[in-house]
């Protein structure tokens, strides 16, 4: 009797299989299980005889996800997980300052401090900045890449302008942890304007988290200006972010507070 193609459910890590009337299945986890073991489930077609026992899925070849495989809505966790985290465009300027070795990259701001300031955007245009406007800058860049690199645990550092990213996506997340599902907009915009102005450690301090990668000021005046940098850098990313978090004034977004519990590298401030 000719083969039969059948849609099988394969779980990686499970290997219990069993018969629901003719039709070989593989028990699906449950909604208790961990979100780290459910993605390890996938999809694909496998060719089966009726009559002949299934293999279980550690004797089951499983091609890798495919066009031809994927059908929508399934999962391509396997296919995501092995892609890098993204690194800073600024990478590519040359000549910028740093401090230890931090950037201290130009901001686009009215905040007074060491920064060069960027020329100012129209009204309305401060949510979409194209990477090749000369207004754009590296807070755009955190916002822009923060639901992506939040979700990487390693991320390897190509130079200066990538500890910015990691600073900006760290700071983000102590931002979001802040705000409630149910604060109003002036409420969430108090909230954010205090962690930004709040007194918080720089690289060299006893309680900065990232000093393994972060070298500290060489003197107390680079450690004055690397300290009023930062505090410009974090009420550029708390006033930018409270403008996406109650986009028309309504929110806070659900989908910028779902990444309030994530932890960039496993670190926090």
């Amino acid at each position: 009797m000719s083969g039969i193609a059948r849609r099988v459910d394969v779980c990686v890590e499970l290997g219990d299989v069993r018969r629901v009337g003719k039709q070989p299945r593989v028990k699906r986890f449950g909604t208790g299980k961990s979100w780290g073991a459910r993605r390890s489930v996938m999809t694909c077609n496998a060719a089966t005889t009726p009559g002949t026992a299934f293999s279980p899925p550690s004797a089951v070849h499983h091609p890798p996800p495919s066009h031809s495989c994927l059908q929508e809505g399934e999962s391509l966790y396997p296919t995501l997980f092995n892609m890098p985290a993204y690194h800073s465009i600024f990478l590519e300027d040359r000549d910028v300052p740093v401090i230890g070795n931090f950037p201290v990259l130009p901001l686009r701001t009215r905040t007074r401090g060491p920064a060069y300031t960027l020329p100012p955007l129209p009204p309305n245009a401060e949510l979409e900045v194209s990477a090749e406007n000369e207004s754009y800058d590296c807070v755009d860049e955190i916002l822009s890449l923060f639901r992506a690199n939040v979700l990487f645990r390693n991320f390897e550092i190509n130079g200066p302008a990538d500890r910015m990213l990691i600073y900006g996506t760290l700071f983000i997340s102590e931002c979001l942890s802040k705000v409630k599902p149910n604060m109003s907009a002036l409420e969430a915009s108090k909230a954010l304007n205090n962690v930004a102005l709040d007194h918080f450690a720089i690289p060299g301090d006893a309680s900065f988290p990232l000093n393994q990668a972060f070298e500290p000021p060489r003197d107390r005046q680079d450690a004055d200006t690397l300290r009023q940098y930062l505090s410009q850098v974090r009420q550029e990313i708390a006033v930018r972010l409270h403008a996406r978090l109650y986009l028309g004034g309504a929110g806070p977004s659900k989908w910028w507070l779902s990444f309030a519990k994530r932890k960039f590298m496993g670190k926090s401030f």
